[in-house]
């Protein structure tokens, strides 16, 4: 990340620099001489910009270094199969969500690094991706009402993807898998989401999540 802010301010200190003898040049006639700097200058732009971009990316992401805990979701019931969830991300403002069904699944895309980005010593980075209500009956889950939450933050380029879709262009990150978990929803039930390197972790913080938890599938 420290490498890519590096090249970001130098191209963008290249392109200011450019620019202004792009000017200079053009006040003395030397158009040549301004038709060179000017492309120096869009090129320094366009990597300064790139790099502007890729930060953005890499900033929504959260740094894993050994289990954490990334937040926590309440729910409180409405009606048969709906609930109101409650996400309380750390550094975050509380979310409200309606799920329906009898389980509640939370995905998150994991970045990890490869040689040769491993020397860099970089810690592998999550991002948790969508919120979703599932039921534990499968022929519900085809036919009844499904809803699926966005939590990724809307940016031009996400770092995750990137990787996936263009490898030869991200060498050195690793993205090819990310993890969910999935628990019961319940009235006044609370849970405690963790990270690890590699899982999504939830816990019941609760009496009545621990008794969801507990009694998960008697009915089935």
């Amino acid at each position: 990340m420290s490498a890519v802010l590096i090249v970001s301010v130098v191209c963008g200190i290249l392109a200011l620099f450019f620019l202004a003898r792009t000017f200079r040049c053009i006040r003395r006639r030397h158009y040549v001489s301004a038709g060179g700097s000017c492309v120096g200058c869009c090129v320094s732009a366009v990597i300064c910009g790139g790099g502007v971009v890729l930060l953005l990316s890499l900033f929504s992401y959260g740094r894993l270094i050994d289990e954490k805990i990334v937040g926590r979701i309440e729910f409180r019931h409405i009606s048969p199969q709906e609930f109101q969830a409650r996400l309380m991300l750390a550094g975050e403002k509380d979310r409200l969500f309606t799920l329906h069904g009898d389980e509640w699944q939370l995905d998150a895309k994991i970045v990890t690094w490869k040689p040769p980005m491993t020397i860099l010593g970089l810690d592998p980075m999550y991002q948790l991706d969508r919120l979703s209500g599932r039921y534990s009956d499968i022929s519900r889950e085809v036919s009844a009402t499904r809803t699926v939450h966005s939590l990724a933050p809307a940016l031009p380029v996400d770092i995750w993807r990137a990787a996936r879709q263009f490898p030869m262009l991200t060498p050195g990150m690793d993205a090819y898998y990310g993890t969910a978990t999935y628990v019961p929803m319940a009235d006044g039930a609370l849970y405690e989401i963790s990270l690890s390197r590699d899982a999504l972790i939830a816990r019941p913080a609760n009496d009545r999540a621990r008794a969801a938890v507990g009694g998960w599938g008697a009915d089935q």
